[in-house]
């Protein structure tokens, strides 16, 4: 539930009210908009029914949110939450942000020299994966911590951010240490353990929806990061599982405006792998733009033919500098920044 505190509170009815929150064993998650300040509880809101929240000075109303998952929704924050990634990175904004690279770092030389041309291109956050999940064991895995310097390396290089993927509690502590975003794949989205972990780290999480996951299940999924205390949370489609063979996945943008419609949080979109063949990612993220999406994630290749993963789906770094002035155009029409 929520508590929207009367226009003329005072700063001691607040934390008079926060006090009591805490005092019955739940989290308050304070919210300040230009006309109203409201205060979230987090927590399971059937033992709160005693506390007479509405009694309490200052207290103007208080509002049961009837959605499964509380903090991520709209009725918990009704601003559109920014993501902030360091300086000058705002995720959910006007600026739609390219996180480009390669689906794994590969080696030093690979790695270094598909940062410098998505950055030569527009990109602001580079991806890339030192840990990779792979459906084969006898894929390549990553070069682990190896991998991770390799990307601090070229973030220092070329002013990028760097977005890479966790696997599992026991990498989390060292992913943390170089990651400005964490990434948590689409098949640990119901990872519990790995999802109340990353709500204690004070990093930005990039959470994947999972193949088969509704939308309510991804939310629920985000509810658990932020239930514990961590509301840097950026939302990214990367398609689902249907019957439809053609492509990899089915991407799912109807998801877009739907999902800013139930959340505050902002949302971002993976066609690369939501599609599975390059020749359909440029249009993918166009359309991706025009449903409202506050980012891309898209794959680029110095030379997807020699690729270690993913090369089908991986861009050329000549055809991902031509999409990005297509999307300069799009972003413009629609009175936003790329």
């Amino acid at each position: 539930m929520i508590i929207v505190m009367a226009d003329n509170a005072t700063e001691q009815e607040v934390e008079g009210v926060i006090k009591k929150i805490e005092a019955e064993g739940f989290k308050a998650h304070l919210s300040r908009g230009v006309e109203k300040t409201i205060i979230g509880i987090i927590g399971d809101e059937r033992r709160l029914r005693e506390a007479a929240l509405e009694v309490l000075p200052g207290v103007e109303q208080v509002i049961p949110i009837l959605h499964p998952y509380k903090a991520a929704s709209r009725s918990f924050r009704a601003e559109r939450t920014i993501v902030r990634v360091g300086d000058g990175v705002e995720i959910g904004g006007a600026r739609v942000h390219v996180m480009a690279g390669p689906c794994a770092v590969e080696s030093r030389e690979q790695l270094l020299t598909a940062a410098e041309q998505v950055s030569a291109a527009g990109a602001t956050i580079l991806r890339g994966g030192a840990f990779k999940p792979r459906t084969s064991p006898y894929s390549f895995q990553g070069l682990g911590e190896e991998g991770l310097k390799i990307l601090a390396e070229a973030r220092e290089r070329f002013g990028l951010k760097i977005v890479t993927e966790v696997m599992d509690i026991r990498t989390l502590p060292i992913v943390a240490e170089y990651a400005d975003i964490v990434q948590l794949g689409t098949r640990n989205m119901q990872n519990f353990d790995l999802l109340k972990e990353l709500g204690r780290i004070n990093k930005p999480v990039l959470l994947k929806r999972g193949l088969s996951a509704t939308i309510e299940e991804w939310l629920m999924a985000a509810e658990y990061i932020l239930s514990g205390g961590n509301f840097d949370v950026i939302l990214c489609e990367r398609g689902i599982r249907s019957f439809e063979t053609y492509t990899r996945n089915t991407l799912d943008l109807s998801a877009v405006p739907i999902v800013k419609h139930l959340s505050h949080l902002p949302v971002v979109v993976d066609p690369s792998h939501g599609i599975g063949r390059w020749k359909f990612v440029a249009p993918m993220c166009r359309a991706a733009i025009a449903a409202g999406a506050d980012g891309l994630l898209v794959e680029v290749h110095p030379n997807p033919a020699e690729a270690l993963c993913d090369g089908a789906q991986s861009l050329t770094p000549e055809n991902f500098a031509a999409m990005m002035e297509d999307l300069r155009r799009i972003a413009a029409v629609l009175g936003r920044q790329l």
